[in-house]
């Protein structure tokens, strides 16, 4: 897809986005050509699968089974299923993969060092992700600016050229109240582990609780000094996204 690469088409996209509400914005999305939803099961996401399952959206659901989630987690993809009516796709690592990470660095190497630790990202979600997106052309997230200073500039709608797709972040300017009044509104099932002091979640070795005060994703890779933590799923080491300015 290439009509809307350039900067001046993706503000035009965004401001489209920035005025519709969340079941508008995923429509929008969906109409921009096939379409694949990502969810990691937090609470975010929980709401976009809730939006897309109650509207009956033409859009592709996929989670990544790394292999590490929470039991928690993976009950909860059986249960958003049977909310909402809906087939959540399941993409797991390459055993092969994992048993070369595992020679070269061990099990559990990526508490040693920030390379171990990408490596491990690499084969747990990297290389899933990319079957999952395998023939999309739009990309929807459930990033949110407020999860993180890193995240704090997210636009609605950008061009990410490492995957050649246009990615979509319909909850870009939602608070986390909102979020929890359209889960209280709508009945949204929601990982248990947000009670007990999880608001980002991912693999259980490599997430912990946060302490009061603390950003929501003080609580991932949580031995590493880097205050820009990420997998490499939204920033990569390399800058491939063309993005625009966000509204205040």
């Amino acid at each position: 897809m290439t009509q809307h690469q350039t900067p001046a088409d993706l503000a035009s996209l965004d401001d489209q986005f920035a005025s519709l509400d969340l079941a508008g914005r995923l429509s929008l999305a969906a109409s921009l050509g096939r379409a694949v939803f990502t969810t990691s099961l937090g609470i975010e996401d929980q709401v976009i699968t809730a939006a897309i399952g109650l509207n009956r959206l033409p859009i592709d659901v996929a989670t990544l089974e790394t292999g590490r989630l929470f039991m928690e987690s993976v009950v909860l993809i059986n249960q958003t299923e049977e909310r909402f009516g809906l087939t959540i796709r399941r993409f797991r690592p390459a055993q092969k993969d994992v048993d070369a990470y595992a020679a070269q660095y061990g099990l559990n190497g990526f508490y040693d060092s920030v390379e171990a630790r990408h490596a491990c990202c690499g084969v747990r979600k990297l290389k899933p992700l990319a079957s999952a997106l395998a023939g999309a052309e739009i990309w929807i997230t459930g990033l949110r600016r407020g999860q993180s200073g890193n995240r704090a500039t997210t636009p609605f709608v950008e061009f990410d050229a490492e995957r050649a797709l246009i990615k979509v972040n319909p909850l870009a300017d939602w608070s986390l109240d909102a979020i929890n009044a359209f889960v209280a509104d709508h009945g949204v099932p929601i990982n248990p582990l947000h009670a007990r002091g999880y608001p980002s979640i991912g693999c259980e070795p490599c997430t912990r609780a946060i302490k009061p005060g603390e950003p929501e994703r003080a609580g991932r890779w949580w031995w590493e000094n880097d205050e820009k933590r990420e997998c490499g799923l939204h920033v990569p080491e390399t800058a491939t996204a063309i993005a625009i300015p966000t509204r205040a």
